[in-house]
């Protein structure tokens, strides 16, 4: 039993350092274990583990790694037919340029919802949407989106979450749940950031089961409510379609 837990252990601390390159492209031994809070003997032999088989790779000049083509490898299998980013990207940037605005795609994990494909909005003041960020279910037009049409047990569980904002009314929350449920879309305006105003719709697929929220983003002075009432049909319209290439 022991040894188990000191497997499942060793293969935690080597997820956890592939995942230190999130946000950045290389690392050295030192920052690596400084954000794992392990010892750099430890992740000194588990990178040298991961370098073995090719998942990360160092370079001799700098002493620093970076990822391995084996994640290269690994990702070439995610573009099958039903690969959310991948699919609908060209219906993303078709509403790109009829906004001309930021488009993300969200999907739900766990109690955070995380930005799986984006398209920058070409106008010189914008709103930057990196693809791999993570935010709260409790603010934000996409959240507001992913959780409406979320199960019950669900969203009981997220408002009685330790982590639920305290800033956050519940009551004024599920008030604007049943509006998205009635409007098909949800607006936020600098509920999350200062300065940016969102409007999301539900993409549903050929079963009726939510698969994501498509957003329009951009600077609250651009993207003023009036804006986004327009911007609604187009975005709920773009949401079907892109729902009916999706299994």
């Amino acid at each position: 039993m022991d040894e188990q837990k000191s497997t499942v252990r060793a293969v935690e601390r080597a997820l956890d350092i592939l995942l230190c390159f999130t946000d950045e492209k290389e690392l050295g031994l030192t920052e690596i274990a400084s954000r794992i809070s392990l010892h750099k003997s430890t992740v000194h032999r588990l990178l040298a583990t991961l370098e073995s088989r090719g998942f990360v790779l160092r370079d001799a000049d700098t002493d620093k790694y970076r990822l391995g083509f084996r994640l290269w490898e690994l990702s070439a299998n995610l573009g099958h037919s039903d690969d959310l980013p991948t699919v609908l990207l060209p219906e993303m940037e078709r509403l790109r340029d009829l906004l001309e605005e930021t488009i993300s795609l969200y999907v739900r994990d766990g109690k955070e919802r995380i930005r799986i494909q984006a398209v920058q909005s070409n106008q010189p003041v914008r709103r930057v949407a990196p693809i791999g960020a993570r935010m709260p279910l409790a603010v934000g037009a996409s959240s507001k989106v992913l959780v409406a049409y979320a199960d019950h047990s669900f969203l009981q569980e997220l408002l009685h979450d330790s982590s639920w904002p305290e800033t956050v009314d519940r009551d004024s929350f599920l008030e604007q749940l049943e509006q998205i449920r009635e409007h098909g879309y949800a607006t936020s305006v600098e509920e999350r950031e200062i300065g940016a105003a969102a409007i999301a719709a539900p993409i549903f697929n050929r079963s009726g089961k939510l698969v994501a929220a498509l957003a329009v983003s951009g600077p609250s002075n651009r993207l003023t409510e009036e804006q986004m009432q327009k911007f609604a049909a187009p975005i709920i319209e773009a949401a079907k379609r892109m729902g009916k290439m999706v299994k």
